[in-house]
């Protein structure tokens, strides 16, 4: 069974930074993508930073802000959050997609809290 966990979630003061880690088990097939998604109450899902085989895309409300990285073994990635907002509070989801089928896998989410 494939899992998606995702770590590093937290409270912090605006300006501060945080790092989220996504570790991808249980797939039997290469990993091709993985991406940051995030969900503030009341909002829609959008879509934070995603590594497509190494071609890498930001939200525009992220970029200078956050990157993306992932390990050489491809099942694991990483949020680097710098200069947080208030408005980048919001449940952090990561998904990975298996380069077999296509199909994606959701984590259940870690929360980030920023504060003023």
């Amino acid at each position: 069974q494939v899992q998606v966990v995702e770590s590093g979630g937290g409270l912090v003061q605006a300006g501060g930074s945080l790092r989220l880690s996504c570790v991808v088990s249980g797939i039997m097939f290469d990993v091709d993508a993985m991406a940051w998604h995030r969900q503030a109450p009341g909002k829609q899902r959008d879509m934070v930073a995603i590594d497509n085989r190494g071609s890498i895309n930001y939200g525009d409300s992220v970029k200078g802000r956050f990157i993306i990285s992932r390990d050489n073994d491809g099942y694991t990635a990483y949020l680097q959050m710098n200069s947080l907002k208030i408005e980048d509070t919001a449940v952090y989801y990561c998904a990975a997609r298996s380069s077999l089928r296509g199909d994606w896998y959701w984590g259940r989410g870690t929360q980030v809290t920023v504060s003023t």
